[in-house]
């Protein structure tokens, strides 16, 4: 048993890991609209509903190539973020309703966007592809799929391209200011509402990325972005903290291992019950994140004092949900 531990425990971290990589970019999807358009996007069921029934019927239904199917899902995904901001999002924001009115009429379009998928494709098991087998390697005791590999690079891949976005590039500083201060970003001259705009799309792609993961890998139902994927991003954005976007990701991969490795205490038809008891952990005792309840912490040591002239002016924050 000594002997199979090792083997086992190498199987499953990496298999979590390469598992991860979808996960990951739901996360970072999540929490790049949490803090650019300041709104908990309850609505991203809907997203993954768009890519992953658009690539099933361009590929099962229509047998059309592999990249006209991505590319058709990609097309339709950002079209469906486009109108949630432009006839959700900036509405509630005119209208400056309340934060429960931006959890509700997301919470109602994933419920839309399930039944509507159950209605037309119904609600049995679909893989995107006829078959989720994919050829093994076996590097030393560890079993890597070609998908493993594909997982992983493309994850890497597209994380990094957003971090350059979102700090090399002019828009990408501009929905950092926007996420910081709208109405100072206004003020600058930025555009805000195009910059709320650009975040869903770029959401959208990095849902449609993470999509074509998953249903390349394992069948899904309808309901499953909802009761499953979603609460990862959620549980996620919890323990990276609000604006910490790169760091949502990370909590995700941390989030699949913990799961990848609870197989081996609690049954596999069990484990969504461990997704929730995470959820109600986070939110009792990291409402604000990890790293920001330390520095609550942290800030109950005394600091020396300032001169009146040194000190900073406060930067005002704001609700998420109001504009």
């Amino acid at each position: 048993m000594d002997m199979l531990s090792a083997p086992i425990l190498l199987q499953l971290a990496w298999t979590g890991l390469a598992m991860s990589s979808a996960y990951c970019l739901f996360a970072v999807a999540f929490a790049l609209v949490l803090k650019v358009n300041q709104v908990w996007n309850f609505a991203q069921p809907a997203l993954f509903i768009a890519a992953y029934y658009t690539m099933y019927a361009c590929w099962q239904w229509l047998h059309l190539p592999t990249l006209v199917g991505i590319v058709v899902a990609l097309t339709l995904t950002i079209a469906t973020a486009m109108l949630l901001e432009w006839h959700g999002f900036r509405v509630f924001r005119k209208r400056r309703s309340a934060t429960l009115t931006y959890f509700i009429f997301t919470m109602v379009v994933s419920q839309l966007a399930v039944s509507l998928a159950e209605l037309v494709f119904g609600t049995d098991n679909k893989t995107l592809q006829a078959s989720v087998m994919s050829p093994i390697h076996l590097v030393g005791p560890v079993a890597v799929s070609e998908w493993d590999l594909v997982a992983i690079a493309t994850t890497a891949v597209l994380v990094l391209a957003l971090w350059g976005v979102m700090t090399r590039t002019r828009f990408g500083k501009q929905m950092t200011a926007v996420a910081d201060n709208p109405d100072l970003a206004s003020v600058y001259g930025i555009n805000v509402a195009r910059c709320y705009l650009h975040s869903m799309m770029l959401a959208a792609v990095l849902m449609v990325a993470g999509v074509y993961l998953i249903g390349t890998k394992a069948p899904m139902v309808p309901s499953s972005p909802l009761n499953q994927f979603l609460i990862f991003a959620v549980i996620a954005a919890l323990l990276a903290g609000i604006g910490r976007v790169f760091a949502a990701g990370v909590a995700a991969i941390v989030l699949s291992l913990i799961q990848a490795f609870s197989i081996l205490v609690i049954p596999s038809r069990w484990q969504i019950m461990l997704v929730y008891v995470l959820i109600v952990i986070c939110v009792l005792l990291f409402p604000q994140g990890v790293r920001r309840k330390a520095r609550r912490v942290a800030a109950t040591t005394p600091k020396p004092t300032l001169p009146e002239s040194q000190h900073k002016a406060e930067v005002p924050t704001l609700k998420v949900g109001t504009p």
